[in-house]
């Protein structure tokens, strides 16, 4: 009788109160609403080829495209914490450094997705966009974009 007695207070001591209704603790990962742009930096050609600027609900971001050798290279524009809205305006140009042509202009509505990076009962919540910035066709989708050289 004491060992069958003693075998339930041990499983409870072993996993803590959850059994006792108490949620999990929160972690504190740290994450920004944004709005990215990814690329294969060889699409553009030689080492930094291009200037990607992207631009989301009225702030922006540029870079050079990077060295062909990277697999991939990416540009965010920070997003206001307290975004409440589902999309934003998305703008992408790409300009030659040599001549300083534009070689893409798009731009699109982005449809913000919302994240809970520690979980869903637990701060913050970000929204977030991402695209693929691509040379000929502009802003699209980046399913299926092969990160490696």
């Amino acid at each position: 009788m004491r060992r069958a007695l003693l075998t339930p207070l041990l499983a409870v001591a072993l996993t803590g109160c959850s059994l006792l209704g108490q949620d999990t603790p929160c972690t504190e990962a740290d994450a920004d609403s944004e709005v990215t742009a990814v690329w294969q930096p060889a699409d553009f050609g030689e080492p930094n080829a291009a200037t990607i600027r992207l631009c989301a609900d009225g702030s922006c971001e540029e870079r050079t495209s990077g060295s062909p050798d990277d697999p991939f290279a990416a540009l965010s524009v920070r997003l206001p914490d307290d975004i409440g809205v589902s999309s934003v305006a998305v703008r992408l140009t790409v300009t030659s450094t040599k001549s300083g042509d534009t070689v893409v202009e798009d731009s699109t509505q982005a449809r913000l997705t919302e994240q809970h990076p520690n979980g869903a009962s637990c701060p913050p919540t970000v929204r977030t966009a991402t695209f693929r910035a691509h040379p000929d066709k502009g802003l699209t989708s980046p399913k299926g974009m092969k990160l490696q050289g």
